[in-house]
C-alpha cells in the first residue's frame, strides 16, 4: 500500500502552491504598474543573454523556462515582433532555427531587471532574512530544485540595479 502524505506534508505543498501563486502575481503587478510586459518576456529574455552566443534553439530556451512549447512558440513571436529578439537559421541544419537576443532585448531585459528586482525585495526579501532566504533555498533543495540557478539570475537582476 502506497503511503499517504502527512497533513504536515500536505499543508507544506498548499502553503507552497498559494504563496508561489500569490508572489507570481505580486511581482507580475509590480513589472505592469511599471509599464512592462510580462514577466516572461524578461526570463527568456534572461535565459537568451545568458547563452554564450546569445542564442538558443527554441527547445532549448523551452527547457530553461519551464513552459510548454506552445507558449515558447507563442512568446517567441511577440519578441521578434518587438525586435527584442531575432530569428535564424541554423547554418549546419537548414531546418533548425535560433532565437537570438538583440540589443533592444538587452536594454529591456536591464530596465526590467531593476523593476523585478525591487519587486523581489518587495515581496519576498524583506520579509526573510537572509539566513532564512538560505534556509529556505537548501528545504526547496531536497525538494529538487537547485537555487544555484536561481542565485545566479538573482545576481543577474543585481547587477541591472
Amino acid at each position: 500500500m502506497k503511503r499517504k502524505p502527512s497533513t504536515e506534508a500536505t499543508g507544506a505543498w498548499i502553503r507552497l502552491m498559494r504563496i508561489q501563486s500569490r508572489v507570481l502575481g505580486a511581482v507580475e503587478q509590480e513589472l505592469k504598474k511599471a509599464g512592462f510586459p510580462p514577466l516572461a518576456w524578461y526570463d527568456a529574455l534572461v535565459e537568451l543573454s545568458r547563452a554564450p552566443s546569445g542564442e538558443l534553439r527554441p527547445v532549448e530556451l523551452e527547457k530553461q523556462m519551464l513552459i510548454p512549447q506552445y507558449s515558447t512558440s507563442r512568446l517567441i513571436d511577440r519578441l521578434v515582433e518587438e525586435g527584442l529578439a531575432a530569428r535564424h537559421e541554423c547554418k549546419m541544419d537548414k531546418r533548425g532555427q535560433f532565437v537570438e537576443i538583440t540589443e533592444a532585448g538587452r536594454e529591456l531585459q536591464k530596465r526590467m531587471g531593476s523593476a523585478y528586482s525591487a519587486a523581489i525585495e518587495k515581496h519576498v526579501g524583506c520579509k526573510l532574512s537572509d539566513a532564512d532566504a538560505a534556509r529556505l533555498c537548501a528545504l526547496l533543495d531536497r525538494l529538487g530544485c537547485s537555487c544555484d540557478a536561481v542565485q545566479a539570475a538573482g545576481k543577474d537582476a543585481a547587477a541591472a540595479r
